[in-house]
């Protein structure tokens, strides 16, 4: 298939699942009206809970989970591809995963990827994450086929360690997805900067879905869902103001110009160290 058209749902998240549901369902239909032949939601997309323990109790086992289960019948009532940002998935007793979903027009799970990099820091207005007390880090790397080529897979902090995206790129993604839900001071510093170099140094188009808006627990996001081509141009940004979608559509054709153009994903070589000298 030649033509793609995104569209990504910015989210506000409240915590609890019902509304989110919904609101990604009435959004996914208005992207599909216009549209979209792709559709993908932001992590966290039918939960954002108020502190670790709210969180918690509200998981549900990935056989019950009812976003993806409302995700993998839009996919399948409009013969649509559809990405699940992230949801929390029930894995053992104290902790969950964080947990990336990609579904076809039959409504089938093609691929699913637990996010890898957990965010555990302190920012320097005061705000304190901790998310490997809630999640179980993944292990894998995972590029999905689609009819548009493969499918390089991410979470939000993921998207900090290039090396992560180069591999998928070497593994033969030419589409990157990084779903979100960036705080606000680091969205305003980094955002726009990570994933413009994220696409350029690999060659790739990056979707980048997420959250936006207050949220339980006083917790702000920095919004800006955005679509990025190979070249590190901004094709599509929701702004950082309210809830919503936006559409891009994606001549593929511009994998290859970029990476024709500047070919370093061609020029890695192995090497030794780092050597630390003394002086």
């Amino acid at each position: 298939m030649s033509k793609l058209i995104v569209g990504l749902i910015q989210v506000n998240a409240r915590n609890e699942m019902a509304p989110n549901i919904s609101f990604i369902e009435e959004q996914a239909r208005k992207a599909l009206a216009a549209g979209a032949n792709f559709v993908m939601t932001p992590e966290n997309s039918t939960l954002l809970g108020a502190n670790h323990e709210d969180t918690l109790s509200k998981v549900v086992a990935e056989e019950h989970h009812p976003g993806l289960m409302s995700a993998k019948g839009l996919a399948r009532e409009h013969g649509v591809w559809f990405l699940i940002g992230s949801i929390h998935v029930k894995v053992e007793g104290e902790r969950c995963a964080n947990r990336s979903y990609v579904i076809d027009p039959e409504g089938r799970v093609v691929a699913w990827y637990d996010k890898i990099h957990m965010f555990d820091a302190e920012l320097p207005n005061g705000e304190r994450y901790r998310e490997s007390s809630v999640f179980r880090p993944g292990e894998r790397a995972v590029v999905a086929r689609t009819p548009w080529g493969g499918l390089g897979m991410g979470i939000c902090y993921d998207m900090r360690f290039g090396h992560l995206q180069r591999a998928l790129a070497h593994a033969g993604a030419t589409l990157l997805t990084l779903p979100s839900s960036f705080t606000v001071p680091t969205g305003r510093a980094h955002w726009h900067v990570l994933l413009r170099a994220r696409a350029i140094e690999t060659g790739c188009f990056v979707f980048a879905p997420a959250q936006v808006g207050l949220h339980a627990g006083g917790r702000r996001t920095y919004g800006h869902s955005l679509v990025v081509s190979p070249w590190g141009e901004v094709l599509a940004d929701a702004g950082g103001d309210s809830a919503g979608f936006v559409t891009a559509e994606i001549d593929l054709a511009r994998v290859e110009e970029a990476r024709r153009a500047l070919p370093s994903l061609g020029h890695d070589r192995d090497f030794r160290g780092p050597e630390v000298l003394e002086s």
